[in-house]
């Protein structure tokens, strides 16, 4: 059985925005396992869900770079808000997603890929560049997406200069409809990936493991209601679709017009163009998700209650 320890307590309350001693219990009655006490939180009602982002607690720069039919999307963190504004940091950031563009979309691959210009690769720049500006910085993360036809269509929220922002979206889309109409439609497309967070594509892309946790959490919750299990059945039937309106990108309602359901808003934009669209992929990366920075204060808060 694992320490039930303030560290511990601590992830689980940001992960599910419970109770500090509802979190310490909910670890206590697992065993000190995270994810059975996320479960159990929701179960007793104490917590609506899990939290699908990680918290925002590291600087930086996204970018986003898309060429012909592909399209990249790299993370680069640094210490501080104000390297992000440093005029070096952001032509290093906007040349590597540049660079992500021709690579494979994996991170390892694009530290050894050639920095344009240098003799030196993205890895070599980088370290070239943590000199210069006195931050340690660090390549975190790269996306890739490309189709046979079609575009890959792009989108930067929180803007901050050409191709750099706080959060980056990719769209690809697959078709042989005008270049213009998928353009229009995968920048709307990418827009909503940046407001409404999907985890999933679609209905057949959401992991069997991932339904039958959100099953067993849901049948436990509609049990309590004293209904027939036929009746429980159906309720978490209805539940579960609303999860997947939720988690899914083409079950989800279009932010564009808060009406039609995105898979719907695609075959209409389909049949406009004349020809079949099919969204193949997104990406979204915002900035330092799932990056946790220490907070001493918040720490000793929740170690003094932990004694009591």
């Amino acid at each position: 059985m694992a320490e039930v320890t303030a560290a511990l307590v601590k992830e689980l309350r940001d992960k599910t925005g419970a109770g500090m001693m509802d979190c310490k219990r909910a670890l206590g009655e697992s065993g000190g396992d995270i994810e059975v006490a996320v479960d159990w939180l929701r179960k007793k009602g104490l917590a609506a869900a899990a939290k699908r982002a990680g918290r925002v607690a590291a600087e930086g720069l996204v970018g986003v770079a898309t060429r012909g039919t592909a399209g990249a999307v790299v993370e680069v963190n640094s210490e501080t808000d104000f390297v992000a504004r440093n005029e070096l940091f952001q032509a290093f950031v906007r040349t590597v997603a540049g660079v992500a563009v021709g690579g494979s979309g994996d991170v390892e691959e694009l530290k050894r890929a050639p920095y344009p210009g240098t003799g030196r690769t993205v890895e070599g720049e980088l370290t070239e560049l943590v000199g210069r500006i006195g931050e340690n910085l660090v390549l975190r993360r790269s996306a890739r997406l490309a189709v046979e036809r079609g575009v890959v269509a792009s989108y930067i929220h929180n803007l901050l200069a050409r191709g750099l922002g706080k959060i980056g979206v990719l769209v690809a889309l697959e078709s042989s409809a005008p270049a213009d109409a998928l353009a229009a439609l995968g920048r709307q497309l990418a827009m909503h990936v940046a407001a409404a967070t999907p985890l999933y594509l679609d209905v057949a892309s959401v992991p069997a493991a991932a339904l039958d946790r959100e099953r067993a959490v849901l049948r436990e919750q509609a049990a309590g209601s004293g209904k027939t299990e036929a009746i429980v059945e159906r309720m978490v039937e209805g539940r579960v679709r609303k999860f997947y309106e939720e988690v899914v990108l083409l079950e989800q309602v279009f932010v564009i017009d808060n009406e039609t359901r995105v898979g719907k808003a695609i075959e209409a934009a389909a049949k406009a163009a004349g020809a079949p669209i099919r969204v193949t992929g997104f990406v979204r990366f915002q900035l330092g998700e799932g990056i946790d920075r220490p907070t001493a204060d918040l720490a000793a808060d929740v170690a003094a209650q932990l004694k009591t």
